[in-house]
């Protein structure tokens, strides 16, 4: 493994902001942490780049420990959310600016920002003033600054947040596909799930110092660890539910499960798509409380007469009105037990 965390333990005024931590990041794996604010995965990065000291455990890069190792020397490469670029300097300097510190010779280090310039974006920008770039030129100018001594290990910290939605989601795209093309090992932080299902190839969950899940996109997806990472992921329809059999007793009724699944108490999440729409009178009855168009589909909130809210997943044409009443049934293929 390029990056090794083992029981890595940060602690502010007592409190573990990162608590145990293991996690191991292969060569040229880009890895996404995602997690709420306050979860420990800022501070994780900060832990891995030395600007922040473990209280317990150890960073290995390369199997090394890097406890003694100084920030310069770390050969990790930080971009940072407000991008931190240097107002004085010009695209070029800015871009520049490690090689600068690295004693780079002159035309080697001119020749490594325009190949850098090219690969982000920015062709003939060099002399250009940073001031007079838009957020996401700016986003691709701290990217080749970070890029530009060729670190071992990017780090990445919520490095679209200052964006619009509709550039950073171009922007993921493009991104996923150049450390693709450099075979970039990245460790990025963010609490867009949208951007790091789109970028990573494994996505890790952090809740209060800890990870709470980690795998592939779709199998974060598909499979949530348990409640909090379901609900962190934006499903609604989470509840605990008595499991007998095939069946599931639940607030809403009888939910079918797979054949097979472990009887007793379980946690339970039924998928928007899961939850289908049949005429008023048939199934368990409910009261169409709120729609929200989400472009492919609409969110339609449900209210049943004494049970928490359902959100169904409905094409535009056949979305039910405000106020309508409709029934329910439930797809076992999208009822996932948790826990």
């Amino acid at each position: 493994m390029l990056l090794s965390l083992e029981t890595a333990t940060v602690r502010f005024g007592g409190r573990a902001v990162l608590d145990g931590v293991g996690l191991a990041v292969a060569e040229h794996e880009i890895v996404c942490v995602l997690g709420p604010s306050g979860s420990g995965k800022s501070t994780l990065l900060r832990a891995v780049a030395g600007l922040q000291p473990l209280d317990a455990g150890r960073v290995l890069l390369d199997g090394r420990d890097q406890a003694a190792v100084p920030v310069h020397r770390r050969e990790v490469g930080l971009m940072f959310q407000d991008h931190q670029l240097f107002p004085q300097r010009d695209v070029a300097g800015n871009v520049g600016f490690g090689l600068r510190m690295h004693g780079t010779a002159k035309d080697e280090r001119v020749a490594r920002v325009a190949e850098l310039l090219d690969l982000v974006g920015l062709p003939g920008a060099g002399g250009r003033s940073v001031a007079a770039l838009s957020g996401g030129e700016q986003q691709r100018v701290a990217l080749a600054r970070a890029l530009a001594p060729r670190p071992r290990l990017l780090m990445l910290d919520e490095p679209l947040g200052q964006l619009d939605r509709t550039l950073r989601e171009r922007l993921v795209v493009e991104l996923r596909e150049l450390f693709g093309r450099l075979g970039t090992t990245v460790l990025a932080v963010t609490h867009d799930q949208g951007e790091a299902f789109a970028l990573a190839d494994r996505v890790v969950v952090m809740r209060d110092g800890r990870i709470a899940q980690s795998g592939t996109p779709l199998e974060v997806w598909q499979r949530p660890a348990d409640a909090f990472v379901a609900r962190f992921l934006g499903f609604e329809n989470v509840v605990e539910a008595s499991v007998d059999g095939r069946v599931a007793i639940t607030p809403w009724g009888k939910v079918p499960v797979a054949e097979g699944a472990a009887a007793g108490t379980r946690t339970l999440l039924v998928r928007p798509a899961g939850v289908r729409l049949l005429p008023a009178g048939e199934g368990l009855r409910c009261t169409v409380a709120a729609r929200a168009f989400k472009g492919t589909h609409v969110a339609v909130h449900l209210q049943p007469a004494d049970a928490p809210r359902l959100e169904a997943a409905c094409a535009l044409r056949s979305a039910p009105e405000v106020g309508d009443e409709v029934g329910v049934e439930f797809d076992p293929a999208d009822v996932v037990l948790l826990d």
